[in-house]
């Protein structure tokens, strides 16, 4: 028999309950106590194992503070057909203790200048291997 794999979709969706829940600093447990369902079941949700229903979705948004479109952000049609490495490897990242803490330092800085000196200091220590029109690919999500 052969096993289950995952939809590009749900798997996306996935990723975006699984960043939102890690920004706000709620555990796996935490969000499926509050849904009256398990954390396996927050754990297949967020691996896109498990598709989200609509109603679902709905009250996770709810819960989130944000609207259900949240899910569905910077997805274009053509990459709802297979997800990226690329997009796994920057979830991944940002969902990380140490990337949701420099987002939330960067946010914290006011000053937009400092943010831009900010940003062109990281891409001057960070690999050669993206040239400019990638990075500016990964932050407008065209990459």
């Amino acid at each position: 028999m052969k096993a289950k794999s995952a939809n590009a979709v749900d798997v996306y969706v996935g990723g975006r309950v699984r960043l939102r829940r890690k920004a706000l600093g709620m555990s796996q447990s935490n969000l499926a106590e509050s849904l009256g369902i398990t954390f396996q079941q927050i754990q297949k949700y967020e691996k896109g194992i498990n598709r989200i229903g609509a109603s679902r979705l709905q009250l996770i948004a709810d819960i989130f503070a944000v609207p259900v479109g949240y899910f569905f952000e910077n997805a274009a049609p053509s990459e709802m057909t297979g997800v990226r490495a690329e997009s796994d490897e920057i979830a991944q990242f940002i969902t990380s203790k140490e990337g949701i803490a420099l987002s939330k330092a960067f946010l914290a800085i006011e000053d937009a200048n400092v943010r831009q000196k900010l940003l062109a200091l990281a891409r001057s220590l960070g690999s050669s291997s993206l040239s400019g029109n990638s990075w500016e690919q990964l932050e407008t999500g065209r990459g």
